[in-house]
């Protein structure tokens, strides 16, 4: 059965032409699924039975089911989904005081290997579809009894790996009659699919790119980020300054900071020179540790004063408030414990 949560609206409105129904009952069960949040077919009262017996043989809601749900005392609730076909993914909501953001994953298990991410050494399975993507957010919708007010494609999985059903599912959750959540409110993290980038670019849609940096040469970001044996921080950055040129749109760079690695001035100096003339703005991450992990957080001390030196030079860095850090806050740790305890 094909999982209705997968069409956009107009998509949806050729679907519902096939069945012999008028193009405007998309809309209605647009409204039902996206606003209203119901779970069910049957729920959809404004149809006929007959169109809802339709819908339930054709169609499937794709519902996920909570496995576990972990909240920190900040207010940072982690969820390990099952997406129904015996895998699961992990999805994150994060309290601030502008609203509530989620953290949604776009494949299961990453391809990338990052060495200081969680994900690293969970076995890819496959991208998730756009209806997966989408049903995170209004799965954790229906948890909370809230709206969630920004999306970061930040979870497991390179969304970039997946450009189809991300792109797909971001028109989804932009519809103003469906989540209706605005482009400006979504965030995409690569880890620096060049190609990606530059096709990113030619949609001139409003969504922020972040930018997995970590590393200002090949030396040390290879060793961290193998796709940079791929594509070089030379190529990434001239895919960069190309979006920059063609949406006239800030890049966010994320940079987290291992200790004795990648956080002394040398490396701030260097990040400098690299970022110079550039429009963006530096996310310091104080790094998670994690399992058999090569790297460790880097001091505080050292963390302050590596962003202090950034806006001294003129380039605007901040650092990433830390959430979730007393339960498995790192994309894949509460993934890689439920494979464990299975």
């Amino acid at each position: 059965m094909k999982n209705i949560k997968e069409y956009n609206l107009d998509e949806l409105k050729d679907e519902l032409e096939q069945l012999g129904e008028k193009k405007y009952r998309a809309e209605q069960i647009f409204k039902w699924i996206y606003v209203d949040k119901v779970k069910e077919f049957d729920e959809m009262t404004n149809l006929s039975i007959e169109l809802r017996e339709k819908l339930k043989k054709e169609y499937t809601m794709c519902n996920f089911n909570i496995l576990r749900k972990q909240e920190s005392s900040d207010g940072t609730k982690k969820y390990l989904f099952d997406v129904l076909d015996g895998n699961a993914i992990e999805t994150v909501l994060m309290q601030y005081h502008h609203g509530k953001t989620i953290c949604v994953s776009s494949q299961i298990g990453c391809k990338m290997g990052c060495k200081f991410c969680a994900s690293t050494g969970i076995k890819f399975v496959r991208s998730l579809t756009a209806g997966e993507i989408v049903e995170q957010i209004l799965a954790v919708e229906q948890d909370i009894g809230d709206k969630i007010s920004n999306v970061v494609f930040m979870g497991i999985g390179e969304p970039f790996d997946n450009y189809d059903n991300v792109m797909k599912a971001i028109k989804i959750i932009n519809n103003q009659k469906g989540l209706n959540i605005g482009a400006r409110h979504i965030s995409i993290s690569t880890s620096g699919l060049v190609p990606m980038i530059y096709k990113f670019a030619d949609e001139e849609l409003q969504c922020t790119l972040s930018i997995s940096l970590h590393a200002t040469n090949d030396v040390k970001r290879s060793a961290m980020m193998p796709i940079n044996n791929r594509y070089n921080i030379n190529e990434l950055m001239e895919a960069c300054r190309y979006y920059i040129n063609k949406t006239n749109k800030r890049i966010s760079f994320e940079y987290a900071l291992a200790k004795d690695n990648n956080d002394n001035l040398d490396d701030a100096k260097e990040l400098v020179k690299l970022l110079k003339g550039m429009l963006c703005h530096v996310n310091l991450i104080p790094i998670n540790k994690i399992e058999n992990g090569a790297y460790v957080k880097s001091s505080n001390e050292n963390i302050i004063k590596f962003r202090d030196y950034l806006n001294e030079k003129g380039i605007v860095a901040t650092i990433r408030r830390e959430l979730g850090s007393d339960i498995d806050a790192a994309c894949g740790q509460l993934r890689r414990k439920n494979l464990k305890e299975d």
